[in-house]
């Protein structure tokens, strides 16, 4: 009373003798402040103050870095104060978390069983509608046995060309990788080099030499374990690729296209196919028919060949395989491929994609792995017959 204020704090001053201005406002200044009214009766008016503050964050631990082992859980704590209290929300920088959603609400997110793929930095963002939100970042490394990608696991080249094996190795700690070439250690020769960019590790060879053929592997290893992987250089022509369309433009005939990949001219190639039955099975499969065929061989190493296989069913369902030898050998038998001829009259004028007629026209489900299994329909009745297990 009588212009009397009682507080210790050169923050709070009088203004014009009945106002009271507090600088520099602190969240502790919140609070209820209150005015004595001296005369003949006291009255007490009172003021209630309540301080926004812009949300600060505490992560836990401080520093932001956490590590954690293969299979192992870790949590990660993200406390925020401010007033209003602020709303937290979890991301993940450039990634999805490991949960799939984009975002999680919550002061901590717990990983279970984590692995390589959930490593990375997690993005704690606190916000309280007072000032811009405030977002936290957090380090998680994983630590884990080395891991090994191959590029290709059968790697066609030819005598004195230029070959490349690359394996693709993921540790923490950063595992060491080493070459070997069947069982020998490997080292850097004019001929050989060895070569690191990031995690992909690349073993060039110039100018192949029949010696150069065989079995490699790719040994990494780091405090944690090691693992080894295996890929084949070789001078055997590479499987054949099937290049035509799967629908015949004849009742009876059908041309096939295939390439193979070969630096040495071809030497022979077979070509076996055969009719699919809807009776048939594992013991009585239907009649292989086996041509040999003179390669044609030019200036590129990728052949592409093509037969006419001529004196088919009509509206019947064929597979057919290609095998091809230069003079390091044959090589791996291709995949089964499958085409279709066309049923008698039907119109050859939509291109290689007809408009088949269900009630006529066999068609194959599956094929290889563990079982065949042929499908056909009829007008009235869909029928899936198992014919043999492999």
């Amino acid at each position: 009373a009588d212009k009397i204020m009682v507080v210790r704090d050169d923050r709070f001053r009088l203004v014009d003798g009945y106002n009271m201005e507090i600088s520099e406002v602190m969240p502790q200044d919140a609070g209820d402040y209150v005015c004595q009214i001296g005369g003949g009766e006291n009255r007490d008016q009172i003021h209630t103050v309540e301080i926004l503050v812009p949300p600060t964050i505490r992560t836990s631990p401080s520093s932001g870095q956490l590590t954690a082992r293969k299979g192992g859980s870790i949590t990660m704590e993200c406390r925020a104060s401010g007033n209003p209290v602020p709303t937290i929300v979890w991301t993940r920088k450039d990634n999805v978390l490991p949960n799939g959603e984009k975002s999680y609400d919550g002061y901590a997110i717990t990983l279970d069983k984590v692995d390589r793929h959930q490593a990375g930095v997690y993005q704690c963002t606190a916000s309280n509608g007072v000032g811009e939100p405030v977002t936290v970042d957090m380090q998680l490394d994983v630590l884990y046995p080395p891991e090994i990608d191959v590029e290709r696991g059968w790697v066609h080249t030819g005598e004195g060309y230029e070959a490349q094996l690359a394996c693709i190795v993921y540790g923490e700690p950063a595992p060491n990788l080493v070459w070997y070439q069947d069982s020998f250690l490997m080292d850097p020769t004019e001929r050989r080099s060895m070569d690191t960019r990031g995690n992909k590790h690349t073993l060039t060879i110039r100018n192949v030499q029949t010696s150069d053929f065989g079995n490699y592997s790719c040994l990494a290893e780091n405090s944690l374990g090691k693992a080894k992987k295996y890929m084949e250089l070789s001078g055997r022509p590479s499987p054949a690729e099937f290049r035509s369309m799967p629908y015949s433009r004849s009742k009876d005939s059908y041309n096939l296209t295939w390439v193979v990949e070969s630096y040495p001219p071809l030497e022979e190639v077979r070509l076996l196919y055969r009719k699919i039955m809807m009776n048939e099975s594992y013991h009585h499969p239907g009649k292989w028919h086996d041509f040999a065929i003179q390669p044609t061989n030019g200036a590129s190493f990728s052949r592409i060949m093509s037969y006419n296989i001529r004196g088919l069913d009509s509206s019947s369902v064929y597979e057919a395989i290609v095998q091809a030898k230069n003079r390091y050998g044959w090589n791996e038998v291709s995949e089964l491929y499958q085409f279709y001829t066309r049923r008698p009259g039907q119109d050859t004028s939509y291109g290689d994609y007809p408009e088949h007629n269900p009630s006529d026209m066999e068609l194959m489900a599956a094929t290889g792995g563990a079982y065949l299994q042929h499908c056909f329909w009829t007008l009235d009745v869909f029928f899936v017959i198992l014919i043999g297990f492999l």
